[in-house]
């Protein structure tokens, strides 16, 4: 009787071994934007707490970031991103969900993949489609990701006054790197 107890106990703690190694995961993922235009100020931003999390059984993928968390060279400019235009106490967080099309765990190497990441994206409470190109190599039990992508604040029903519009580019640049951990 014993040892169908242990035998039932060992399969478990395998199949929960198992599964949690299908899951990598960071806290400390990098996004960083650029909004630019020459002859103006500099518009840029970086973020090195962005969540994420991807399942290696089926390739989907999500992070999240808080919004608040990206950090400017200028104060100012940081506390008029958050006030005026993202308005993060009303939409605190950005959120992307989707799956690498045809992601196998097995093509992983040094060497970068590249992926299609399908998924939504939603920024200042409104919700888009998202296709994107990413890179994704293994360096021992690590998984990294990486993409660049543009954005546009209009998509997103983010309101660039007239007095300023100018001086930020209509299309953002950013990019997004994980270093994901099993779990």
């Amino acid at each position: 009787m014993k040892l169908k107890i242990y035998f039932l106990l060992a399969i478990l703690m395998y199949t929960v071994i198992v599964s949690a190694q299908d899951k990598y995961a960071t806290q400390t993922g990098m996004v960083s934007f650029e909004a630019s235009v020459p002859s103006f100020e500099e518009v840029k931003a970086k973020h090195e707490n962005a969540s994420a999390i991807l399942n290696t059984a089926d390739g989907t993928f999500a992070s999240l970031v808080l919004v608040r968390g990206f950090r400017f060279k200028v104060a100012l400019m940081e506390e008029h991103f958050n006030e005026n235009y993202m308005e993060s106490s009303e939409y605190p967080k950005a959120v992307f969900k989707g799956k690498l099309q045809d992601f196998s765990m097995e093509t992983l190497s040094g060497t970068p993949n590249e992926f299609m990441l399908l998924g939504t994206i939603t920024i200042h409470g409104v919700t888009k489609d998202l296709n994107t190109p990413v890179m994704v190599s293994k360096e021992g039990n690590q998984v990294l990701l990486k993409t660049a992508l543009q954005l546009n604040p209009e998509d997103f029903e983010i309101e660039i006054p007239s007095l300023v519009r100018k001086k930020i580019a209509e299309s953002v640049q950013v990019e997004c790197n994980y270093l994901l951990k099993a779990k």
